[in-house]
């Protein structure tokens, strides 16, 4: 499996291009109009002679998103353009929210199958189950097409306090079940878990910061201080970061008044310094944040602000190191750009921006040097500039030049087969086969509460061969691998990952994460420094 070892690099890598570069305002530069230049004239006349005189058909439109791309790589890394057709999606998970009725759903023999209607949607609310069959919308068939599930959705998606009438077969209901749903604003949660660890400690997991991401926060966070939470474990692993304005938001809940919290500065030398309020609820608590090497930008600001104020530990792996502010300012034709207007500093002035001038490729394989040169392993491994050191308040040494060096390192369980199944478990791969196996008695399952869920042994050795042979049955995510997949020193860790994966499709991400972060060897040292 040695070979195979890194074959999802580049989910994370991509999530944290995609969605960690948005941590600058929302601004509108729709009424911007720059003065007319005769280089820039240059390029649109140049395309004008292709559009008009060129001996063969050419698009355009094609040339100018080549164009425009050109442009942006020789920038930075994360100055993207974003076309008429992805901006609606990155639109929609940014501002933590979208219209439609709230149902997830897999594309089964072409037909609709509700995996789960989400917790407090107008799916939900009217009755929709998971396991049921979508077959009609307003009278129209939506099952034998020969459709994409983007496609399925539009059917499904619509102006608010809209209605559509459903038909849904419905497995042991003699007739198809009538629904009349109102669509509805359904939230697209940035905060996956909170929960209580022990009694005094209180547990949030957030995946990204989007428009919504404080209130979800604020909210999780005073449910957990009245059930008795002094101490507060943040779950930023894996967070491609988001919203800047969030960022600072949450940070104000761990610190006292007129604390800094970061400094941008723009190409003009211009700073601009965010402090700390007095309203924060959590600043006597103890806090530990959790971070890895793909914790990027918005993640990185509370990590940089909590370490360099000396509140709380940081505890994991280097973090991903993005230190640049974009905005995104529209193109007039539904297309955006996402451009670097400035770069962020923490409060000791330390900037954790990597370095990007050996070019693109370069910049996001950097993953792959940190684990040839055994940073993942070791914390004597991380590459430090001590022309970069600074000093908190407290006397605590820190480094910028590339990510948040934590105060306490977890290594990382490099072990293909650990690797493999993580992968499996965040990339969806394992969604489908629970799905499957739910729908063998969803009655049964659906009849459990939490409580139940959580202290049965649902998944068995039978039920493992059955995942190993779907997997390697399974085309497209592991093709022509060459051996068969047995995990075998990975067979307690594999049926708690499908337990989970179960949990999800029953009980919502609350359940999943609790039972995903068992035996967490970074939940683990947590504890044990708390108890200390």
């Amino acid at each position: 499996m040695k070979g195979n070892r890194n074959i999802f690099l580049p989910l994370f890598l991509g999530i944290a291009c995609a969605i960690g570069i948005i941590i600058g305002a929302n601004l509108d530069f729709s009424s911007y109009a720059p003065p007319v230049d005769k280089k820039k004239q240059k390029l649109a006349r140049l395309i004008d002679y292709i559009e008009y005189e060129y001996v063969d058909d050419v698009n355009t439109d094609s040339i100018v998103e080549l164009t425009v791309n050109g442009i942006l790589n020789s920038l930075d890394p994360h100055s993207v353009y974003i076309s008429q057709d992805e901006f609606s999606g990155v639109k929609e998970s940014m501002q933590g929210d979208f219209v439609g009725i709230g149902v997830s759903f897999f594309n089964i023999n072409d037909t609709i199958a509700v995996i789960q209607a989400l917790e407090g949607s107008p799916g939900a609310q009217v009755g929709i189950k998971g396991g049921d069959r979508i077959l009609y919308a307003d009278g129209k068939p939506l099952f034998q097409r020969q459709v994409s599930n983007d496609s399925l959705a539009s059917h499904l998606k619509g102006a608010e306090n809209t209605e559509v009438s459903l038909k849904v077969y419905r497995k042991g209901e003699p007739e198809l079940l009538d629904f009349k749903v109102r669509r509805g604003r359904v939230p697209l949660k940035s905060v996956d878990a909170a929960y209580m660890l022990n009694p005094e400690m209180g547990y949030i997991k957030i995946n990204r910061f989007a428009e919504s991401t404080y209130d979800e926060f604020n909210t999780a966070l005073q449910g957990l201080m009245g059930e008795g939470a002094s101490k507060l474990v943040l779950d930023l692993r894996n967070n491609p970061g988001g919203y800047l304005s969030e960022a600072t938001r949450v940070v104000d809940e761990f610190l006292p008044a007129n604390k800094l919290i970061l400094i941008t500065k723009n190409k003009n030398g211009v700073e601009e310094k965010t402090y700390s309020t007095s309203k924060g609820s959590f600043e006597t608590g103890e806090v530990f944040v959790l971070i890895n090497e793909n914790s990027a930008s918005a993640s990185e600001i509370i990590a940089g602000a909590l370490q360099d104020n000396d509140k709380g530990t940081i505890v994991g792996r280097r973090s991903y190191g993005k230190g640049l502010v974009q905005r995104e300012m529209s193109l007039g034709d539904g297309s955006a750009v996402r451009l670097t207007i400035a770069r962020y500093y923490t409060p000791t002035g330390r900037s954790i921006q990597k370095p990007y001038t050996n070019g693109t490729d370069a910049y996001f394989h950097d993953y792959l040097d940190r684990y040839a040169n055994g940073e993942l392993l070791s914390q004597d491994s991380i590459r430090i500039d001590d022309s970069l050191k600074y000093v908190t308040p407290g006397g605590k040494i820190v480094y910028g030049g590339g990510g948040i060096i934590p105060d306490v390192f977890i290594p990382k369980n490099t072990d293909s087969q650990k690797e493999t199944l993580d992968f499996m478990l965040r990339s969806g791969f394992m969604d489908r086969f629970v799905f499957e196996l739910l729908e063998q008695d969803r009655r049964y399952y659906s009849s459990l509460s939490e409580e139940e869920f959580k202290n049965q042994e649902l998944i068995d050795e039978a039920i493992i061969k059955d995942f190993q042979d779907y997997t390697n049955n399974t085309a497209g995510i592991f093709p022509h691998h060459g051996f068969k997949m047995t995990f075998s020193h990975y067979h307690p860790l594999l049926k708690r990952y499908l337990k989970a994966v179960m949990a999800q499709q029953l009980f919502g991400t609350n359940v999943f994460e609790q039972i995903v972060n068992q035996e967490d060897p970074m939940l683990e040292k947590v504890l044990d420094l708390a108890s200390e």
